[in-house]
């Protein structure tokens, strides 16, 4: 009988069957009581990633996406901005700048295949808003690097840090997410803690800041947050919102994966271990291993991409094949300048 090696399907199956009592209990209290939007569950999520990530406040949100586009929004960013992030990223990062009005400038990864701080510094222009550093494939930034050339600038320039698959990594004894302005996190189902569907959140240390993005992903109403109301009452000028909340059923799965999160970190690294030492000697190009990063994906970067492909289907190994063709030149978007 031949058998496939699963990307991602098998995990979850797998999860389920371990963990299905649990899983359709939260399900069965959320229908019972009704709450289906920004209900305890929900205050529960974002008080885990406040804990987890040692920031003071978290916004549940409907994706990665949005938590970076209201982010922006929250920051003042628009037209006339420019926003410096790095080319080697998923489309979602320059998608969330592009929709705020604001020109995305892309810079290129370094020899840890991660934004180049020094291509970063030689971007900004009095127009640069916000620099969107990426931790791509559950590695960190040079943030330390980064501060330093934020703080050296001529005028203010804030960071939004795109942290969708780093949730766990470590740079200098702090969690990625905590560096910036706000952190930005994807909880969409490929993820390692991934929801039954689309979940993302932002993090903050700025009470204002959090404030803003309440309103920003609910329409202007804090009224029907997941906050108490005599915290935050409903300001009296209004302004537009979004419509970006966290599904609570999402919330209530994702706060049963929280206790075997760090589980699943040790587990996956150790498997990427096994796969580093196995592979080596062969004609292809290994992930560059960065002190505490999660191990979100194993990369790796091969000659003949179509011919190996084959190679491994035929073995009944699944590959996911991504960035074959770079942001910056695909047609139709204007980024080739």
């Amino acid at each position: 009988m031949d058998y496939k090696v699963n990307f991602i399907n098998n995990s979850y199956k797998r999860f389920f069957k371990a963990h299905k009592k649990e899983i359709v209990g939260v399900f069965v209290e959320c229908a019972s009581k009704g709450d289906f939007m920004l209900r305890d569950q929900t205050r529960e999520f974002e008080r885990r990633l406040v804990d987890y990530i040692g920031v003071k406040y978290a916004v549940g949100m409907n994706s990665c996406t949005d938590a970076m586009f209201l982010s922006l929004k929250a920051l003042g960013v628009g037209p006339g901005d420019e926003v410096i992030t790095v080319a080697h990223t998923f489309i979602a990062t320059i998608q969330a700048i592009v929709h705020t009005g604001a020109a995305p400038i892309l810079v290129d990864v370094g020899k840890d295949e991660l934004m180049d701080m020094d291509k970063v510094r030689k971007a900004i222009t009095p127009n640069t808003k916000v620099i969107l550093p990426v931790h791509f494939h559950g590695k960190v930034c040079d943030m330390n690097k980064l501060w330093k050339i934020v703080s050296e600038a001529d005028h203010k320039i804030f960071v939004v840090e795109d942290a969708a698959q780093a949730l766990g990594a470590n740079y200098n004894n702090r969690r990625a997410g905590s560096f910036g302005d706000t952190g930005c996190f994807s909880f969409n189902f490929p993820k390692l803690m991934g929801a039954y569907g689309d979940a993302g959140a932002v993090v903050t240390d700025n009470e204002e800041l959090f404030k803003k993005l309440l309103l920003l992903r609910n329409h202007w109403n804090i009224t029907q947050g997941s906050v108490k109301q005599e915290d935050y009452p409903q300001p009296e000028e209004m302004g537009w919102g979004w419509k970006s909340r966290i599904d609570n059923i999402q919330a209530a799965i994702l706060n049963v994966k929280w206790k075997y999160y760090p589980q699943m970190l040790k587990r996956r690294k150790r498997i990427c271990m096994k796969y580093l030492k196995g592979l080596q000697g062969l004609p292809l190009f290994l992930p560059i291993v960065q002190e505490g990063q999660i191990f979100q994906e194993f990369i790796i970067r091969v000659k003949e991409i179509w011919e190996f492909k084959k190679f491994m289907d035929d073995k009944g190994i699944e590959l996911l094949i991504r960035d074959t063709t770079p942001n910056h030149k695909l047609e139709g978007l204007g980024l080739d300048h």
